[in-house]
């Protein structure tokens, strides 16, 4: 039964989305150890360690030179080219089609289906708590680490900011129902937002890298 770092390793996923899904893990790890709601765990926390495995897809190569080293452009370049070639052009459905090729749990990858920015308030407004969980933890990591969820937004409208600008009002709408996801998952945890640090979740990183897809 393979380990997370090996399956990573088996499909060239870079380093740094290797630590963006293992962060978002253990931001999911601590939410769910917190929680005083029943759950499925091991799909949440699966959906998370394998939630951008097709990311490599929709990248900018350019975007952050350090995270392209030490390998360089031509070598991560032939590899999105062998995802687009095997995979397609949409991350999400690249994303779905590596999972069921781990085996990973259909619920997992369900989740994962579903964890796109422009469903926010619709996941606001559902009650399905474990995608509100997966979504959330994801809005808590940028490239660099743990942030509060409005330090992470902001972040990404920056980065995002020439395309974001014909729909700004709509972004904002995305991001208060990412805030109300918020409310109402900690309104059923026995910890706060500001609780969730880089420094939490440094070990459980460390695990999650160990954690076995049976």
């Amino acid at each position: 039964m393979p380990r997370v770092s090996e399956i990573y390793e088996k499909y060239k996923i870079m380093p740094s989305l290797q630590m963006h899904m293992l962060r978002v893990a253990a931001v999911a790890t601590v939410i769910c150890d917190n929680i005083d709601e029943p759950i499925d765990r091991e799909a949440i926390i699966l959906g998370s360690l394998f939630h951008d495995m097709g990311n490599i897809i929709k990248s900018d190569l350019n975007k952050f030179p350090q995270f392209i080293e030490p390998e360089g452009l031509v070598y991560w370049q032939e590899v999105k080219d062998e995802y687009l070639a095997k995979y397609g052009k949409d991350e999400v459905t690249a994303s779905a089609m590596i999972m069921q090729e781990v085996g990973v749990l259909p619920r997992a990858i369900e989740i994962c289906n579903q964890n796109q920015f422009t469903r926010l308030c619709e996941h606001a407004l559902s009650n399905d708590l474990e995608i509100k969980i997966v979504h959330y933890s994801d809005g808590r990591v940028d490239p660099h680490g743990v942030k509060s969820y409005k330090e992470r937004m902001e972040e990404a409208r920056i980065r995002y900011q020439q395309q974001n600008q014909k729909w700004e009002a709509g972004r904002q709408k995305l991001v208060n129902c990412g805030l109300e996801i918020e409310k109402q998952i900690f309104e059923k945890c026995r910890i706060k937002p500001e609780d969730i640090t880089d420094e939490l979740v440094a070990p459980i990183i460390e695990e999650l890298k160990n954690f076995v897809v049976k």
